[in-house]
């Protein structure tokens, strides 16, 4: 009998033990796993931060560097997503509205946009471009209006710089790097279709664009290098300038290799297309608009005839983070000081976000921002910011759009950022013993190749599976 009660009582103290070690050796695992991560020689002269919740109890799992703040590159679209979530309304939706002013002298056709930035996209089947010209084209054909004198772009609210502060040369004028204006248009993307030469060094000449540039034009200086090597090319368009440049290389041996650009004034591509769409139903419109930020006439002499709306900002936020598309990102950031400010401007935008967080207990020195896409290497976030807000965005009756949302890495929900020498992840891991977490772990300044330190990241974070 005393040896059976030895047993039980052995067992017992084995089960608690393990218990006690299983709650503690994520911590302890971690620790060692970062610390071998501190130590190896790509982050010699570079920095890290990991920050790691319990997120049900909040209790802190894991802490390095929490408060220290360093650039987020893309997992800065969590902050602008859950702030988007609170301050629009997960039900929130763009208008673009279209109306006429005709009368004996002229007619003219005007356009109320929003700053939606799905207008024309291809993502969903109610904003392609070939559904919206459609539909719009119809709804002017049933005006019965044969020309228009004019085409006025109504702007007023809105910061007409597409451009935040920190965006750098070689990215603007790439797909990745377009801005957002009142007026978007098919994500403000253009593609470019080239051919290679058969040897190293050849000049590559341009095929085309698709769609066709309206009022730009292109020119390459661009070369053949080795098979593999990919793309390595970069689109640069001056400012103020109709003429933009392709400098870099791609592959030998190519004849149709795709890149992708960004439309300098959007407004002039959409208003262009349109026009050509309507000359085919016997419409005359002219090629461009005028943009005006307030009407030198009473908007009750206009008519209305025509409105398209957006998906609802769950299904913006769904591809933003998805995708990890800037230009949703920068509109976004515009939208919310549009409306809670009146004035549609990044600074806006910012000041917004960054004050609603410092009413929820998050210093506004944590969230030092320029843009809300990430894409600028002058933002500063702490990892600490970034998982109050993740536990924050738990809490809400939204929460399952907004992680639904977050890609899958490494077995993970988590959203990924990368800019040069950055690299960062955050989100939400349940692990197999039913733990669920919380986490932020940026790394900024590291040597050598972005796929080992990826590599090395995920071993780290592996301790939370």
């Amino acid at each position: 009998m005393k040896q059976l009660i030895a047993k039980l009582t052995l067992m017992v103290a084995c089960t608690l033990v393990h218990t006690l070690a299983c709650s503690q050796t994520v911590t302890e695992k971690l620790s060692a796993a970062f610390k071998a991560f501190q130590d190896d020689p790509q982050l010699r002269n570079g920095i890290a931060s990991l920050y790691v919740v319990d997120a049900k109890t909040g209790h802190v799992v894991f802490d390095r560097n929490a408060m220290i703040g360093l650039a987020p590159a893309s997992t800065m679209k969590v902050i602008t997503s859950v702030s988007a979530y609170e301050l629009l309304g997960a039900d929130f939706q763009y208008e673009t509205t279209f109306a006429y002013l005709n009368n004996k002298e002229k007619s003219s056709l005007l356009i109320f946009p929003s700053g939606d930035p799905t207008f024309g996209s291809w993502r969903w089947r109610d904003t392609k471009e070939s559904v919206v010209l459609k539909k719009l084209s119809q709804a002017i054909r049933e005006t019965g209006i044969k020309s228009f004198n004019e085409v006025l772009l109504v702007n007023e609210g809105w910061d007409e710089e597409t451009v935040p502060d920190g965006w750098i040369w070689q990215d603007i004028g790439n797909y990745y790097g377009a801005g957002p204006a009142k007026l978007n248009w098919r994500e403000n993307q253009y593609d470019v279709l080239l051919k290679s030469g058969k040897q190293i060094g050849d000049p590559v000449t341009i095929v085309k664009t698709v769609p066709a540039l309206h009022g730009y034009s292109l020119t390459s200086e661009l070369t053949s290098a080795a098979a593999g090597t990919g793309d390595n090319a970069y689109i640069y368009f001056p400012l103020s300038a109709a003429t933009g440049v392709i400098r870099g290389t791609i592959p030998v041996n190519e004849n149709s290799f795709k890149i992708s650009g960004a439309v300098p004034i959007a407004s002039r591509q959409f208003v262009g297309t349109l026009a050509d769409t309507l000359k085919l139903l016997g419409i005359r419109l002219p090629q461009t608009a005028a943009e005006q930020n307030k009407l030198n006439f009473p908007i009750s002499s206009c008519t209305t005839f025509h409105t398209v709306t957006s998906p609802p900002l769950d299904s913006i936020i769904y591809w933003f983070n998805k995708k990890s598309i800037n230009l949703y990102g920068e509109a976004l950031l515009k939208t919310m000081a549009s409306k809670h400010k009146g004035n549609g401007s990044t600074n806006e935008g910012i000041e917004l976000i960054r004050n609603f967080w410092k009413q929820k207990g998050i210093p506004e020195t944590e969230v030092s921002l320029v843009d809300g896409s990430g894409l600028s290497p002058l933002n500063r976030v702490t990892t600490h910011a970034q998982v109050s807000i993740l536990q924050h965005a738990r809490k809400q009756a939204w929460f399952n759009g907004f992680y639904t949302a977050l890609p899958l890495y490494n077995s993970m929900k988590m959203k990924s950022g990368s800019i040069r020498g950055v690299r960062g992840y955050c989100g939400y891991h349940r692990s197999k013993d039913g733990k669920e977490y919380i986490f932020s772990f940026l790394v900024n300044n590291y040597s050598g190749s972005s796929s080992a330190v990826v590599h090395k990241m995920y071993k780290v974070l592996d301790n939370l599976k």
